[in-house]
This record gives C-alpha cells, sequence and structure tokens, in this order.
C-alpha cells in the first residue's frame, strides 16, 4: 500500500544534508568510550601470566642471564599478541553486531522515500513514522495520518496521545512509539540533544549483567589463582629453606605459579561467545548481546505467536458471510453488488495507510471490487483505536458534503456484544463463526452506525451497531514447519502457543502445524483470575494460549520462568513487546515484526523462519559443550605441568628443577590456541539436539566432569614422571631426562586434545567431522618440538638433548598409554 503524503513534502536535498551533518553531527547518544588497541593492550598486559612473566624476565637480567631474559621478553610478545588478536577478533565482531542491530529509519529526502541507518538522520530531515515503529527523534509533526503516540517512556504514562500538525502538542520525541496511523515529523533535536538523550547520558556507566556461566568460570579462575599464590609461597619457603638461594627459589616459585594459572579461561569464553554471535549472524540470525548465544543452548519452553511465525502471515481473503442475505461467498464471487457494502465497510474501518496483513488485504479486495474508489473523497475525523478484551475498533470518516461512514471491525465476540441481534441472530452467526473456526480460519466481524452531531460516545461500544457480516481469512502454515516443530520435540524442548486468536482456530492451525497437544485451551481472560501458584501449575500443562492480551501474555512468561523453564518467547507485534523482553530469550521477526518488538527482544531471525531459532539453539549447545572441552582440557593439561614442576622438588628427586619458566611458558603457548581456537572450531556431536536442555542453573563443570578431568591429568602426570624416573634410573643426564619429560609431555597434550573432542565418542568417530585447525595446530607444535630437540640453538637454549628414534618411541608409548585409556571409559559408556 502506497504511502499517502502530499506532493509539498520534498525532504532535504543531499547537499542540506551535508551541511546539517556538519553543524549538527550524527544522530547517535556519546556511545561509552569504545576500547582502543592501546587500552586493550593495556588490560592484557595487566593479566597476571604476563606479570609474571615480566618479573621473571627482570630476575633474568638482574642475575646476567640475557638469554632467558630475552626468551622471557619474547614470550610477553608471543602471549600478549595472541591474547590481543583474540581480544581485537571479539572487540570487532562484537561491533559489527552492534552495527546490524541498528534500526533503520525511513525518510524523504530528495522527493523521494527512502531508509537510512538511525544515525544518519539529520536535523531538518522529514522521518516517517507509522504503526508500531520507534520514533529516533525530537522533531514537528507536518502531516499525519490517524497518528497516535505512547510516550510511556519518558511520560511514565501508558496510554496512547492522538496528535497532528495541528495540536496544541504537535512534537514527538526520540523513544517513543507509534501506536497507530503514519505521521511525517521534521527533525529538531538528534543524538545527546533529544529529550531521551538527556536522559540516556547517565545510563552509559550502567554494566551489563553477567550471565550464571561468566560468573562461574571467574569464580574458579580466582579460586585457581588463590591457589597459584599459596603453592608460590610454599614452593618459595620450601626451596629458600633447602638452598638458601633466594634468587632460585623465586624462580622456583614463579614457575610454579605460571603452571597453576588457568589464563587461557577468560580468554576461551570471550572467544566462544563473540565468534559464536557472528557466526549466526552470517546464518541470519542477530544477537545482541554474544551471552544469549550461552542461554540459547539451555532453552526449555519456546512460546510463540501463531501469526507470521508458524503462519505465513499472507492473510489471503477466501471468504466472506453476508449477515443479511445469510449467505457465505467465495474468492470467486467478491464481485456480486451484493457483497459492495460488506466490503466497503471492512476497508473503512481498516487504516487509511494499513500496516496490518489483513488491512492490507481488505484495502486490496476494495481496488479491486469497487467501481469508485471514494478514499480521496472522505478524511477520518474521529477514531476509537483498537481496544477491549475482545478487541474492536472504529472510525468515523466525512466528505466536504456532511456525509458520514461509521465503521468498525473487530473480534466476532465483540462486535456481537454491541449489536442490535436478537439470541437466536447471535447464535447463527457463532455457528458460522465456528465453522470457519474450525477449519483455522481467521475472522473478523464487521458494523456500522449512524449518528448524528458530534457529541460522540465515550467508548465505542456505546454505538447503536448493525452487524454486516464476516470477512473469513486463511493464513496458512509455513512450508516444512511440521519438520521443525518435530525437531524441536527432539531436543526435548516443549513448544507453548501464544497468541491473540480464538480456541477453534488455533486448535486447527496448531493441528496442521504438528504441534502436540492433550490439554484444553486457556483464553486471557481466564489467566488473570489465578493465583500465582495456580498460574505456574496453568502454565505447565497447558500448550495454547489463546484471545491472550499483553498483560495475560508477560503473565505465562513469568509464571514458566518461576517453574525454572529457561523460555524464548517468538514475537512480532507491538502487544508482543513486555513479553519478549521478560522472556529469558526474546526472539523477534526481523522482515515482518514491528521495531517495537526488535527492540524488546534479544534475537532478531531476519528471514523469519522459525527454523533459525533450532539452528540458534543447536549453537548455543555445540558453543556450551565446547566451552566445557575446553576447560576440561584446561584443568587435565595443567594438572602435569603443576605436579611435574613440584613433586621432584618435594620428593627430593634427582633432578628437582626438571622444567623451568622457559618450558612451562612453552606449554603455555601450546595450550591457550589449542583450547580458545581449536575447541572454538570444534564441530557439533552428532546428537546434541536430541539430547535434553541442560539446566542452566547447573555449574559448568559438574563433580564427576571434573573428577574425569583430575584423573586424566594424574593419569598423564603418571605417564611423565614415569619417563622421569626410567630416564634417570638408567643413569640419563638431567637434559635427556628433561627431553624424555618434556618430549611425553607434549605428546600427552596432543593426543589429549584429539580425545577430548568428545566425551562419549570414540577418537575415531571424531576423525569424521573434521576440524582442520587442529591439524594445523599440531602440525606446528610437532615441528617446533623437533626443532627444540634437534637444532642445536634451540636444545642448548631449552636445556635438553636429541631423542633417538626409540627414545621417541618411548615417549609415544608412554603419552598413549596415558591417554587412550580414556578411550576405553567412552566405549563403556556408550555400551551402558
Amino acid at each position: 500500500m502506497p504511502y499517502h503524503i502530499p506532493g509539498h513534502l520534498k525532504g532535504l536535498t543531499d547537499s542540506e544534508v551535508a551541511a546539517s551533518r556538519k553543524q549538527y553531527g550524527y544522530n547517535r547518544l556519546d556511545a561509552a568510550p569504545k576500547s582502543s588497541w592501546r587500552s586493550l593492550l593495556i588490560d592484557i598486559l595487566k593479566e597476571p601470566m604476563l606479570i609474571l612473566l615480566g618479573v621473571i624476565s627482570l630476575i633474568y637480567v638482574v642475575v646476567g642471564d640475557y638469554g632467558e631474559a630475552a626468551f622471557m621478553f619474547a614470550a610477553i610478545v608471543a602471549v600478549s599478541a595472541v591474547s590481543f588478536y583474540q581480544d581485537n577478533r571479539s572487540k570487532k565482531t562484537l561491533e559489527a553486531l552492534e552495527k546490524l542491530n541498528e534500526p533503520l529509519s525511513r525518510v524523504i529526502r530528495n522527493s523521494t522515500v527512502v531508509d537510512i541507518p538511525t544515525h544518519e538522520i539529520a536535523v531538518g530531515d522529514l522521518c516517517i513514522t507509522e504503526e508500531g515503529k520507534i520514533i529516533n527523534a525530537d522533531g514537528r509533526i507536518v502531516h499525519s495520518n490517524d497518528f497516535s503516540v505512547n510516550e510511556a517512556s519518558l511520560t511514565g504514562e501508558s496510554f496512547s496521545v492522538f496528535k497532528d500538525s495541528r495540536s496544541e502538542d504537535n512534537r514527538v520525541y526520540s523513544g517513543t512509539l507509534t501506536v497507530s496511523g503514519l505521521a511525517v515529523f521534521k527533525v529538531t533535536e538528534i543524538g545527546k540533544e533529544t529529550r531521551v538523550g538527556k536522559i540516556g547520558e547517565s545510563l552509559l556507566t550502567i554494566k551489563a549483567q553477567p550471565s550464571p556461566l561468566q560468573i562461574q568460570i571467574t569464580r574458579f579462575v580466582k579460586t585457581m589463582a588463590i591457589i597459584g599464590i599459596i603453592i608460590f609461597l610454599m614452593v618459595c619457603l620450601f626451596r629458600y629453606y633447602q638452598t638458601g638461594d633466594f634468587i632460585a627459589s623465586l624462580l622456583n616459585g614463579l614457575t610454579l605459579a605460571m603452571s597453576v594459572l588457568p589464563e587461557e579461561i577468560p580468554v576461551a569464553f570471550t572467544t566462544f561467545m563473540a565468534l559464536g554471535a557472528w557466526r549466526l549472524m552470517q546464518q541470519g540470525i542477530i544477537i545482541k548481546r554474544s551471552s544469549i548465544v550461552e542461554t540459547l543452548g539451555s532453552t526449555t519452553v519456546i512460546c510463540t505467536d501463531k501469526t507470521g511465525t508458524i503462519t505465513e502471515n499472507s492473510m489471503q481473503l477466501i471468504s466472506l458471510y453476508d449477515f443479511q442475505a445469510d449467505k457465505t461467498y467465495d474468492n470467486q464471487s467478491f464481485n456480486d453488488p451484493n457483497l459492495s457494502t460488506l466490503i466497503s465497510y471492512a476497508m473503512w474501518s481498516s487504516e487509511p495507510a494499513p500496516f496490518d496483513p489483513m488491512e492490507k488485504t481488505l484495502h486490496s479486495v476494495y481496488e479491486q471490487t469497487q467501481l469508485n474508489d471514494l478514499r480521496g473523497s472522505y478524511h477520518m475525523f474521529h477514531e476509537y483505536p483498537l481496544e477491549g478484551k475482545p478487541p474492536m475498533m472504529t472510525h468515523l470518516f466525512g466528505d466536504a458534503s456532511g456525509d458520514r461512514i461509521i465503521a468498525a471491525k473487530g473480534a466476532p465476540e465483540a462486535i456481537l456484544n454491541v449489536s442490535r441481534l436478537s439470541a437466536g441472530q447471535k447464535e447463527r452467526v457463532r455457528d458460522r463463526i465456528k465453522g470457519f473456526a474450525q477449519q483455522g480460519y481467521r475472522i473478523l466481524a464487521v458494523a456500522t452506525s449512524r449518528f448524528e452531531g458530534d457529541n460522540f460516545p465515550e467508548k465505542q461500544k456505546d454505538f447503536p451497531f448493525e452487524l454486516l457480516g464476516l470477512t473469513v481469512f486463511y493464513d496458512p502454515p509455513k512450508k516444512g514447519i511440521k519438520d521443525v516443530f518435530q525437531r524441536i520435540y527432539d531436543a526435548g524442548i516443549t513448544v507453548k502457543v501464544i497468541t491473540g486468536d480464538n480456541a477453534d482456530t488455533t486448535n486447527a492451525i496448531a493441528a496442521q502445524a504438528g504441534i502436540t497437544n492433550n490439554a484444553p485451551t486457556v483464553n486471557g481472560s481466564d489467566i488473570v483470575n489465578h493465583s500465582e501458584e495456580e498460574l505456574i501449575e496453568l502454565s505447565a500443562r497447558t500448550t495454547l494460549f489463546t484471545r491472550m492480551f499483553p498483560e495475560a501474555k508477560l503473565a505465562v512468561i513469568n509464571a514458566l520462568k518461576k517453574r525454572g523453564e529457561v523460555v524464548a518467547m517468538l514475537g512480532d507485534g507491538v502487544n508482543d513487546g513486555p513479553a519478549l523482553k521478560a522472556a529469558h530469550i526474546g526472539v523477534a521477526m526481523g522482515n515482518k515484526g514491528t521495531e517495537i518488538a526488535k527492540s524488546a527482544a534479544a534475537l532478531v531471525i531476519t528471514n523469519d523462519d522459525l527454523d533459525k531459532l533450532i539452528t540458534g539453539i543447536a549453537a548455543g549447545r555445540r558453543i556450551y559443550a565446547n566451552i566445557k572441552k575446553a576447560i576440561q582440557y584446561i584443568i587435565s593439561i595443567h594438572i602435569p605441568i603443576i605436579l611435574t614442576v613440584s613433586l621432584p622438588l618435594f620428593l627430593g628427586w634427582i633432578f628437582p628443577q626438571i622444567f623451568t619458566p622457559v618450558h612451562v611458558i612453552f606449554l603455555e603457548l601450546v595450550m591457550g590456541p589449542t583450547c580458545s581456537i581449536v575447541y572454538e572450531n570444534e564441530p557439533m556431536e552428532r546428537d546434541t539436539m536430541q539430547r535434553p536442555p541442560r539446566i542452566m542453573t547447573d555449574t559448568f563443570l559438574n563433580g564427576g566432569e571434573l573428577v574425569i578431568s583430575v584423573i586424566q591429568g594424574l593419569a598423564i602426570t603418571a605417564g611423565v614422571l614415569f619417563a622421569y624416573q626410567l630416564t634417570a634410573q638408567t643413569g640419563g643426564s638431567e637434559e635427556k631426562t628433561r627431553s624424555m619429560v618434556f618430549t611425553t609431555l607434549i605428546f600427552a597434550n596432543i593426543l589429549l586434545s584429539f580425545v577430548n573432542r568428545s566425551f562419549f565418542y570414540s577418537i575415531f568417530e571424531r576423525f569424521t567431522r573434521r576440524n582442520p585447525l587442529l591439524i594445523g595446530i599440531t602440525m606446528l607444535v610437532l615441528v617446533i618440538l623437533f626443532a627444540i630437540l634437534y637444532v642445536e640453538p634451540l636444545s642448548r637454549f631449552f636445556e635438553v638433548t636429541p631423542l633417538r628414534v626409540a627414545e621417541l618411541g618411548i615417549c609415544i608409548a608412554i603419552a598413549m598409554v596415558s591417554v587412550l585409556w580414556f578411550e576405553i571409559y567412552k566405549l563403556l559408556k556408550r555400551f551402558k
């Protein structure tokens, strides 16, 4: 439907836009300062691991060991570079997501209606706003059509205010919501000069709350840091007691502290979440906060609107029922003269610039069937907006000669309640309505009235209405929607339909869409009569909620949350806003959704395809599973490093300082990319979407998982210390022993990274799901290992000696025994 905008509204020219922008800038608040590369680097250098490296480097400089000092400084550069790359990549990903989340605004420029990014609105622009849109700048109305606005965001008053260019208050404000109609306003203030901008500056200091997983991981890292400090002090004191050498004792303590700190975990978490959001964005799923990715995988209930989500939102007018003739006409007979009045009044009861798909259809049918198009001759001079439970709306039009048209439409029961009909007539119409609804059709009733004078009733229901008939729409389920819901059920997720439509229509569409329902429907009017406990029970057993209004939708969402469910709410209308905001994951339709829905939602599906939500849930589960794998890998591989550094010292073995800071930092450089790059890229396990959702309050590692990781670490420790004793007992030098221990640990690390790709499926099954990064990192580590062993300057620096083929074979055999036993555990697990 084209916009009815007067031709004299030309808008700014390109040169006027440039001049305005030069004077007033862009339409955005002074955002919280972005992290520059300098601030990123400073934050990285504050990391405990790098502080330890700096201290060790300075100690080596003081004692004159410049080679070790140079290596430590190089390690600082390497660790900083890896961290900077990861942080910068995460930052750029999140900035790209922010840009995608920015809404478009419709303006008139150079006499043409165009959509522009909201931050490009200039002072002097002519902006167009319509039903369901958020106003994005302050301005003065120059043209309007049945325009009303909700200014609750500024005033706290929730009712709608009608305004036009002649109103005493003809201004509109950024952040308010267009409830009905259309307006063109001339922009007078943008950015921080708007009313909401002046209020909003204080909001920039408010920080987003961390997610449960972030809190758990932070707590874990802090615990490990405290343990590291305690061990550092113990080793320092013990070594000093043994040798009296303060510098050597300090180096021993710092080496062990480095081996304890799991600094890879926070980096891995940030990387996983940011890249997860980026991958979803490339598939048409826009995530507003990267932590939502974590929540997605925990979804237990999906509450979905019907129209435009389950159905196509095409709203085909397939039948008309003429009340006077008691006759139904199919869409081949709409040109019948007997339907002229019903079609005309159905159109007049719609918005002049329609937003709703049904109203667009009614305008289109009017154009196709009426010989005389009277829309240019009549203007709307009074309106009763959509209201009531069930809802209806009434429009009053007049022409130059004083003729009036009073047209109403709405839910059939609402129109029947206000029409002058006998009980028998109402029953006859209800029978027709039930027959249509049971086929999955959506029905609106149309009525007319006569009224002399201008002292209009305060409420539209007080008009003396005459029923004209019914308009019958069919909004078919989307193609493939049955398969989508089956996949949702397979993932252990419950589906609930929350719609404004009636019970019969909803039941029919739900059955056609493959939604499982064994309970009676519940109407929105019934929701408000229940106590909180009753509503929690009702929300659990009910699948189809009908005739729902915003407060009822919100009540159901809150009841499900109180039951401990993780709720995803799908919606596209203005009325869905509160429920979208309240849900753990509000999901808006990007194509047909209103701007208020998109603003309230945490996730936007750009092509309105419900299947994309399953993609998001799968991604959330994959990412969460991979974070756990990365953390379990870190725990398992840190244990042998910690014990290999500490046990020879505490047990008084022949070579107490088998690892120096040089060896530990090399191992850290190997582990960092493995957990944050390799595991982030790990494909989803094949039964991921057949498992029930995880409980969101669960810790990221339960007791059993932690025990498994500790046992894996102890098994590797046993293998590494066996290599130590085997070499030392057969007369091996310190350098030979260090070579065997170091090589065994590197091989064990590589095998562990392959084994821990799954804690259920075998290592061979996971080879069928390729992860090229794992192969690449493995080859790089092996090349560096052999360089350290066989390139003399490096072997001398690392204080190792070349190994013979047989010795390499022993290292590989020990590593295999100490790691691959876990495959037997997984085999037994699969048999269970």
